[in-house]
């Protein structure tokens, strides 16, 4: 069987982005920026073999993981892990739009 492939939707790509931009923006430097990236991609190869280590959330087929202040949602199958959104939850949860 082929390894998944992850697939970031429009709205996670912009979102990561800002998210990055914010602290490097903040700090004066990139370098938490690169570390918090690094953190993501670290829990996505996990994501790779264990789909499922996410929470269920009220959208069927949507799985939430938790990654530090963050919460990346996303779908998966056999061929694709799709991330449709990365929240701040220190954000107010009302903005929250997860497709």
């Amino acid at each position: 069987m082929a390894k998944r492939q992850i697939i970031w939707s429009h709205r996670a790509r912009i979102k990561l982005f800002k998210i990055l931009e914010f602290y490097a923006e903040r700090n004066q430097s990139k370098t938490y920026s690169k570390k918090l990236y690094q953190r993501l991609n670290k829990e996505l190869k996990i994501l790779f073999e264990q789909p499922d280590i996410g929470l269920n959330t009220e959208i069927e087929s949507v799985w939430g993981l938790i990654i530090d202040d963050y919460i990346l949602f996303y779908e998966y199958d056999n061929e694709f892990i799709t991330i449709h959104s990365i929240w701040d939850c220190r954000l107010n949860p009302d903005d929250l739009r997860i497709k």
